[in-house]
This record gives structure tokens, C-alpha cells and sequence, in this order.
């Protein structure tokens, strides 16, 4: 058929207008609404097959078809080399490779070979020959597909025998389908974060792009333009220098490579392992470690080689050098730092320099430290601590004879405290002399001082007293004192017996276990 394709109703209109109205191809083409051009064409091949108004009775649409478009017969003769399509539809992958720069070296290779149009044309005739799923543009090195599978698997942990489902975390690389999958407890930040560091370790190299899942674990705020990362995650990026593009929500085709990897995994691993019983992650990771090499190891259908056999050839190549150190996975959260200079992250208390009093800080927790940052700046690190109500103090954090404290001295604390009275005075001095910096009792002092808010001055004063009588000298003692109204009752010399509520027969009293 011509390139502008007409209907054999149009065909036989051109003919009969041409024969019997005597029309010129201008006036055939706007009657009919075709190109001259083609009217032209269309007269050329009814005059080559003999054909004249009216047509004969036995020359229907198909007949007229055929006689018009008669099949070119093969060429006889000559054979034309058949590239390997299967090898022109890898090569397509790499970076830089075109399908003119193939076709440019078959024919370096094969001079009587096919002509550019024509190689263009046989390689999409075989590529409608592969799965759907298999026909991919990815390059090399470009993208890693993740996600976790929808399956899980059991494991029975010790000592107590309890059924614990596993997740199951899956890494797919576009170019060649390399496959990475492992079990974790949960689908958590630590352990989304995790594994990635392992998968990346696993390919020996970092791709360009990595295209999760809107999961929270990976991404704050879902958007179809401009999705919002979780801050550890988009930390984990920049350590390892790769793009986090999330798939659009509801748009499975956006990662269609790890959908259909979950799939494999699921089928050649997960199902493999259903009979049998684990009973510790690492157990069952070891268990999928050695389904892992089977799947990338089976040869493709339809394409030559296989996952582990591309992934040298291709991907291997073009994936980013690992850092010199694997990601450290670190939460982010926000503190404020109190009057004394410190502040406070799950209940133990660390310093920072003093002008960053009363200022919001974001606080970087890993295994071990703490990093407390100001604007994107450093201002302080620690060594992470488990001690609740203790203090990590730098030195360096505080001033010079404490002049930058000169708002906040110790004895504006103890002379606050006087005008309550001599007990809660007392107690002040013995919380700001029981600490190796004045400054780290200040939290304390202030706790204990702005109880007479709600309680009053008498029965602060009062709950002092009973405090300094008991020893406890802390703010969440003189709380308790308060709350359980025990400032309110008479207080008794430590040691001396207390009467008995009622005074009844029956009742033996401590006498009756001395010995006589």
C-alpha cells in the first residue's frame, strides 16, 4: 500500500472519475480529499494491471487489492546476513549506543548486508517477539528498582518458640535484572536504610538512580512532581551520590522491573523455602543468600545469558565506585537548649556552646554519637549515652569564669530561693554543689523554684523541709513530696517508732517480738 493508505471504496472512485468524468488528478484529489500525489500513483498501478472502468464483475475488494499491491517476490539469489538481534537488543543497554552506530558496524562486518531502514525495521519486527516485560530502554548503571515483597516469611524465634513474619526486601538493577533480596524484622528506617547499604555492597558499586516505593520509610510526603524525602534516606543518597526518584502513587508501571522481580523472588525463592523451618533471620537469610546465585544464574527464555552474565557485562561496568566507608544509619530529631547549656535527647543531657542557649538544634543519632547541628553547621558531638538524668559536658562548651552567665549565676538560684525560705534555699545549694558544673543543677533549681507556682511558698518551703529530712535532694522528690501532700503532715525525727492508728487488744504491737 501507498505511504498515505486509501480505502478500496476511494480507489475505485479515483478510477471511475478519471474514466468516465474526464477530471484532472487536481480535481480527482480534492474530490476524493487525497494528495495528487497519490491519485497519480494510484492510475499508474490500475493501468500496469490492466484495469479500466467499470471494473469486471468477479474483481471484488481483495481481488482489486491484490492485483493493485501484488507481494514483492524474495529476492533469489543473494542472502543477506541476519545480525543477532538478541545481542543488538544488549548492546542497547550501554550508555552512548544507538541503534545507527550498530547498524554502522554490521555493515563494517557485512558490506551486502541490510540498509539502515531496513536493519531499523527487522529489529522492531523482532522485538514484538519479546515479553512485554522484557522490552526495556534502561542503560547500564542508570537505575536500581527496590521494595519489599507482599509475601512474608514465618520464623520461629528462641527461647520461646513465638511466629515472627519476616519482611522481605527486594533490589532489582534495570539493565540486566541482577537481583538482590534479603529478610528483615520490619519495613522500619533502620531497616529500609540498611538494606540498601547491603544491596549496594552485594553489586559492588552505586547506581545512578534508585526508584522506591512511597513508603514512609523512604518518603515524608507523596507528591506527583516534587516528593519530600525522609531526611536519613536522603542522607543515605548523598553518602552514596545517587538520585532517589519515587514512583508515582498508584503508577506500578513506574517500577515495573522490581514488581516483576518481587514476583521471581516470590516464585523461585520464597516458595522454594516454604517446607522448611527457620528459626533466626540470619538462618533464613543464608537460606535465600543460596536461592539468590540459582535465579541469577537460570539462563533467560528469550534472550541469551543470564542475570549474573549481563550483570558483568553491563552493568558491572557502569555502576559508581562504593565510598570508602558504608553508610551509618542516623535518626534526625529537634531539641531545644535550656538555660544550663545542655540539651536534652531520651532523657540524658548534653552540651553545647553556650551562645546556642534557648535555640532550636537539629540532633543527628547514630549507634554511638550525637551531633547537634545549627543552620547545617556542627556545633557539638558527643558520645551517645544510655544514663538517664546524667550530663555530657564539654568544657570547651562553657565560658570563661562563666561571664556569659552572668544573667544566670548560681547565687541569683540560692537568693531566689531564700525568699521562699531557708529549707528550699538549702535544697537549691545542695543540688548546685552536687553537680561537677553549676550549670547542669540549673534544670534541676528551676524545676524545684517553679513549684511554688502551683503549690505556694508555705508548702514548698515545708516540702523542702521533709526533704532535707529524708535525704532527697532532687526536683522530682520535692515534686512527689507535693503531690502526695506529705508536706502537709508533721514530721517525725528519722528512727523514732510510729504510734499504732488504733490501740485494741488484739493487736500485738512491737514488743511482742522481743525476746524477753
Amino acid at each position: 500500500m501507498p505511504a498515505e493508505r486509501v480505502t478500496m471504496r476511494k480507489i475505485k472512485d479515483i478510477v471511475r472519475l478519471n474514466e468516465t468524468c474526464q477530471l484532472s488528478h487536481r480535481q480527482i484529489a480534492k474530490s476524493c480529499g487525497v494528495a495528487r500525489s497519490t491519485v497519480a500513483e494510484i492510475l499508474r498501478r490500475a493501468t500496469t494491471a490492466g484495469l479500466s472502468w467499470p471494473l469486471p464483475v468477479d474483481v471484488d475488494d481483495a481481488t482489486l487489492e491484490a492485483r493493485l499491491y501484488p507481494e514483492t517476490p524474495p529476492i533469489t539469489g543473494t542472502s543477506r546476513p541476519v545480525p543477532e538481534w538478541a545481542t543488538v537488543h544488549q548492546e542497547l543497554t550501554r550508555k552512548g549506543v544507538t541503534l545507527a552506530l550498530l547498524w554502522q558496524e554490521y555493515q563494517a562486518a557485512h558490506p551486502d548486508g541490510y540498509q539502515y531502514s531496513r536493519f531499523c525495521d527487522r529489529y522492531r519486527v523482532w522485538l514484538k517477539t519479546l515479553d512485554r516485560c522484557l522490552r526495556q530502554e534502561h542503560r547500564a548503571g542508570e537505575k536500581l528498582f527496590v521494595d519489599y515483597a507482599g509475601q512474608t516469611m514465618p520464623v520461629r524465634t528462641r527461647p520461646t518458640g513465638a511466629l515472627r513474619e519476616a519482611q522481605i526486601f527486594v533490589a532489582v538493577l534495570g539493565a540486566s535484572n541482577y537481583t538482590y533480596a534479603e529478610a528483615t524484622w520490619t519495613q522500619a528506617l533502620p531497616d529500609w536504610t540498611a538494606s540498601h547499604v547491603r544491596a549496594f555492597a552485594f553489586f559492588g558499586g552505586v547506581p545512578q538512580i534508585v526508584v522506591p516505593d512511597n513508603l514512609k520509610s523512604g518518603v515524608t510526603k507523596t507528591c506527583r512532581y516534587e516528593p519530600e524525602l525522609n531526611p536519613t534516606y536522603q542522607a543515605l543518597a548523598e553518602h552514596y551520590g545517587v538520585a532517589v526518584i519515587p514512583a508515582r502513587v498508584r503508577k506500578p508501571r513506574d517500577k515495573a522491573k522490581v514488581e516483576v522481580g518481587v514476583q521471581i523472588v516470590e516464585r523461585w525463592i520464597l516458595a522454594c523455602l516454604r517446607h522448611q523451618p527457620f528459626f533466626s533471620l540470619s538462618d533464613l537469610n543464608a537460606a535465600i543468600a543460596t536461592c539468590l546465585t540459582r535465579l541469577n544464574a537460570r539462563p533467560f527464555k528469550k534472550l541469551p545469558g543470564c542475570r549474573r552474565s549481563v550483570f558483568d557485562t553491563v552493568d558491572r561496568l557502569a555502576l559508581q565506585p562504593l565510598p570508602a566507608e558504608p553508610y551509618v544509619y542516623a535518626e534526625w530529631r529537634q531539641a531545644r537548649v535550656n538555660i544550663d547549656g545542655h540539651l536534652e535527647v531520651e532523657g540524658h543531657y548534653y552540651s553545647v556552646p553556650s551562645p546556642l542557649i534557648r535555640t532550636q538544634l537539629e540532633v543527628r543519632l547514630t549507634a554511638t554519637t550525637l551531633e547537634c547541628f545549627h543552620h547545617g553547621q556542627r556545633v557539638a558531638s558527643h558520645v551517645r549515652s544510655a544514663e538517664k538524668g546524667h550530663h555530657t559536658t564539654v568544657v570547651a562548651h562553657l565560658p570563661l569564669a562563666y561571664q556569659r552567665y552572668r544573667d544566670w549565676p548560681p547565687s541569683r538560684l540560692i537568693h531566689w530561693a531564700e525568699t521562699v525560705g531557708p529549707a528550699t534555699a538549702a535544697v537549691v545549694t545542695t543540688i548546685l554543689n552536687g553537680r561537677p558544673h553549676p550549670e547542669q543543677g540549673y534544670r534541676s533549681c528551676l524545676g524545684v523554684l517553679r513549684l511554688s507556682r502551683e503549690y505556694g511558698d508555705p508548702r514548698l518551703e515545708a516540702a523542702c523541709q521533709r526533704a532535707q529530712t529524708l535525704g532527697a535532694f532532687a526536683y522530682k522528690s520535692v515534686q512527689s513530696i507535693l503531690k502526695t501532700g506529705l508536706d502537709q503532715q508533721p514530721l517525725t525525727e528519722p528512727g523514732s517508732p510510729r504510734p499504732l492508728p488504733v490501740d485494741h487488744a488484739h493487736l500485738r504491737g512491737t514488743t511482742y517480738y522481743h525476746e524477753p
